[in-house]
């Protein structure tokens, strides 16, 4: 049975104790007691049975005031609507889900009355992306004799999905870059150089080059006509995202994959801003998912709900896979972010080796993500012999990753070794210097 006994139960429960005490003098008092008990139990159990639904002008809902997103708290709503002739006495319970962390109490107390409508709410704020669900909310309500307290479960079921957080993509990039740097290096990049996009034909001026001149339009005029160009404003940014077994690592609660994700959306805006398009590649052992490149806010949603459950996987990647398929769907010249991490000889030269896929058409970077500031460990003097150890292994790693980078450079790329602290800054100065540089 789905309830428990109200205060007024065991008030008269208590009362009816009281003539215990004068049963050694009268016997049969003890007797009316146990019959006044039993009485008592079966009618709160007949007032539960009578009691035990709410009508159905009586309904919850629940109400979100945003979409989640991973380490932003949001406000859950429980609407609350009785249409019906009576009143209640309510306790109201979300059920919420666990994974998320529960910033104040989800329960409340509601008198309500005929015709009247009650709301109450709360904060949750989801620690990882995915799907979540809440269940129904749990609703007690007392009976019709006040003696117990009825449950039952109203509304419905509902599926969230927790996407990156864009408000902190987009306060990266910002802090990073600064609105005023960004639109000067903007308006230097659509000056520089004198372009590849045809935009008219025009009458031949002395002075034109002769690869310019258009001789089929010439032949069809009769007279010289040269090509016109414009720089081109819609250059093309792919971003291969590394979800194999080293991006799994966590650092400050946070797994590479999720630091490298939002640093993904940092540059995906980042680029939009300056009216490049933008796309992204997730691979692992396959590729996983494909956004191609475009810009604007829809863009951006479609970037945001191919990412809310994607998770790294315990397995090598295959770069050769991800690089190909970038090379088979990208036929424009774009510029190749690649965000992954090296530690052993064996993945950068499978790295190295891969990179041949993409050059000469792309230009490449390749920005490692290390677990600290390895540079730091290595500089300081070793305390015991453990710290000697330790230091010894970092720089094998420093050694391995420097001359991973160089041989990305020597192909014609360019390369960073950076901190999950550092990644964003460093990686959106490079993308403003290749624009800057007009090396696309």
């Amino acid at each position: 049975m789905r309830f428990v006994f109200s205060l007024r139960f065991y008030v008269l429960l208590a009362l009816a104790l009281v003539p215990l005490s004068l049963s050694w003098t009268f016997p049969v008092l003890w007797y009316a007691v146990l019959a006044f008990d039993i009485v008592l139990v079966c009618v709160a159990v007949a007032d539960y049975f009578m009691s035990k639904s709410l009508p159905e002008g009586f309904r919850i809902s629940r109400e979100f005031d945003r979409r989640f997103a991973i380490g932003d708290a949001a406000r859950v709503s429980i609407m609350i609507e009785n249409s019906t002739p009576s009143s209640f006495r309510l306790r109201v319970k979300d059920e919420y889900p666990a994974a998320m962390k529960l910033d104040e109490p989800r329960e409340a107390s509601f008198d309500i009355g005929p015709q009247q409508t009650a709301e109450f709410f709360y904060h949750v704020t989801p620690p990882r992306r995915g799907s979540y669900e809440f269940g129904k909310t749990a609703v007690r309500f007392r009976s019709r004799l006040g003696l117990v307290w009825c449950q039952t479960e109203l509304g419905e079921a509902q599926s969230v999905k927790v996407y990156p957080n864009m408000r902190r993509a987009r306060e990266m990039e910002l802090k990073a870059l600064g609105a005023r740097s960004f639109l000067a290096i903007q308006r230097r990049a659509i000056r520089r150089g004198e372009g590849r996009e045809f935009e008219s034909m025009r009458d031949y001026v002395r002075g034109d080059e002769l690869r310019h001149i258009s001789w089929t339009a010439t032949a069809r005029r009769g007279k010289l006509t040269t090509r016109q160009y414009q720089i081109e404003r819609d250059q093309t940014v792919m971003i291969a995202l590394d979800a194999g077994r080293l991006m799994t690592g966590r650092i400050d609660g946070e797994t590479k994959f999720d630091t490298a994700l939002h640093a993904a959306l940092a540059l995906v805006s980042a680029s939009a801003r300056a009216g490049d398009n933008c796309g992204l590649v997730v691979f692992g052992r396959r590729v996983r998912k494909f956004i191609p490149p475009k810009r604007g806010l829809e863009h951006i949603d479609a970037v945001l709900e191919a990412l809310h459950d994607l998770e790294p996987e315990l397995i090598e990647p295959s770069y050769a896979r991800g690089f190909q398929f970038i090379a088979s769907n990208l036929k424009k010249r774009a510029f190749v972010v690649v965000l992954t991490d090296l530690v052993d000889k064996d993945s950068s030269k499978e790295l190295i080796n891969s990179l041949r896929l993409l050059r000469p058409r792309h230009l490449p970077l390749v920005a490692t993500i290390g677990d600290r500031d390895l540079n730091s460990v290595v500089s300081r003097v070793p305390a015991d012999i453990k710290e000697v150890f330790s230091q010894s292994a970092a720089e094998e790693i420093i050694h391995q990753r420097e001359s991973a980078l160089k041989l990305v450079e020597s192909l014609g790329g360019m390369a960073l070794d950076v901190t999950t602290q550092t990644l964003t800054p460093r990686l959106l100065e490079s993308y403003l210097r290749v624009k800057e540089r007009g090396l696309l």
